[in-house]
């Protein structure tokens, strides 16, 4: 196997999803696995988590398609923008759509009775991400046809935060009264996660007034609103990053008992001494000062390892601390190791033991997000 690898700990995310099931109980808990789960590697991943989620999200069709074809039994809601023309594909794999509009949802009944299949679907409402969904004030249109949708089973109505990450800082009465105060400007995103919640419950109030309307389930809850913000709990949460051990703002309490489970591992392919004035790698934007023990990691930006960290990240071999030096190259970077006796095939730590995902954000200029999902597929992944 190649150098360097990924280690995802799967007991890890089994417990995290426990803890994060144990604080929003009695609501269930959808596990979000799009983009390759987060970079830690779906085909590993979803097998062994999938008989504990009550529920899978992913992005697109194509992931979705990808677990069906692995076994994956588990609902699976497609929670991103789906085309008409993608609609076969949720009948095939017994997919649910979410209708993110009053045309798809109908182009679905039309699929669904020109077949004579049931279609599980979830109505999407835009409360303020502005991306996909039907806004808040246009959605009695939306729930009137799906009342009429003999063919569709309606299963849940949901709605996604832009803002619930950074409500720590601010109790719920006190947005209440900022909002009773007309603190109602865009600029605002501690009042906006509040007033998402308002337009969303809005929207529920206008399909109870039906008679003897059919329970839905709904949720609301991302990773920040998982944690910040009980009362958006309702019928199901959908943690993301927080179920991979991270969480989503640095200044958020730890209410939650998770930890990250991957680990990024190398070894020293090269160990060499390097004469003060010598410049190392492209531009030769490091000289050494003094003689220096400069040695190459196998990884680059090819695998993720952003180029434009040069100079800035440090890793741990035997336990000590380095920092990389020179250009991060696309296959390989290097790292000063002082005069301390670091040879061909000690193990090099980039990711975990001490290195946490925030750091390499920092280094990167980028979040904790974007840092895991962008490890290259090239990089191998171990499950323990």
């Amino acid at each position: 196997m190649r150098p360097t690898y990924l280690q995802v700990d799967l007991a890890q995310l089994k417990q995290n999803l426990e803890n994060i099931r144990a604080h929003v109980a009695p609501a269930k808990v959808l596990v979000v696995l799009k983009a390759n789960a987060y970079g830690h590697g779906v085909d590993g991943v979803a097998p062994f988590i999938a008989p504990f989620a009550d529920y899978i999200g992913v992005a697109i069709v194509e992931e979705a398609i990808h677990l069906r074809k692995m076994g994956i039994a588990t609902p699976i809601l497609v929670m991103g923008g789906t085309l008409p023309g993608q609609l076969p594909d949720f009948f095939e794999y017994d997919l649910t759509l979410a209708a993110s509009s009053l045309d798809l949802l109908t182009a679905a009944e039309q699929l669904a009775a020109s077949t004579r299949k049931r279609l599980k679907t979830h109505l999407k409402i835009d409360t303020g991400m502005e991306r996909i969904g039907v806004r808040e004030y246009e959605a009695e249109a939306l729930i009137e046809k799906s009342l009429s949708c003999s063919h569709l089973e309606i299963e849940g109505i949901f709605t996604h935060f832009a803002n619930s990450e950074i409500m720590e800082s601010k109790t719920m009465e006190s947005i209440s009264l900022l909002i009773a105060d007309g603190a109602h400007s865009p600029s605002d995103s501690i009042v906006k996660a509040s007033l998402q919640l308002e337009r969303f419950q809005e929207v529920l109030s206008i399909y109870e007034r039906r008679s003897e309307p059919h329970p839905l389930i709904r949720h609301t809850a991302n990773s920040g609103a998982t944690l910040l913000m009980p009362e958006s709990h309702y019928d199901m949460v959908r943690p993301g990053v927080l179920f991979y051990g991270v969480y989503p703002a640095r200044d958020i309490e730890r209410t939650i008992d998770v930890k990250p489970a991957l680990t990024w591992k190398s070894q020293v392919v090269y160990s060499k001494i390097t004469l003060p004035g010598r410049g190392v790698s492209y531009g030769s934007l490091w000289q050494a000062e003094a003689e220096s023990r400069i040695v190459t990691v196998p990884c680059g930006y090819a695998d993720g390892y952003f180029r434009r960290m040069t100079n800035q990240p440090r890793v741990i071999i035997n336990g000590k601390s380095y920092p990389q030096v020179g250009r991060i190259c696309m296959d390989q970077f290097m790292v000063n190791a002082g005069l301390d006796d670091v040879k061909v095939g000690d193990e090099v730590t980039l990711l975990g033991n001490g290195i946490a995902p925030e750091e390499l954000a920092d280094w990167a200029g980028t979040n904790e997000y974007e840092v895991m999902t962008n490890i290259s597929a090239r990089v191998p992944r171990v499950f323990v």
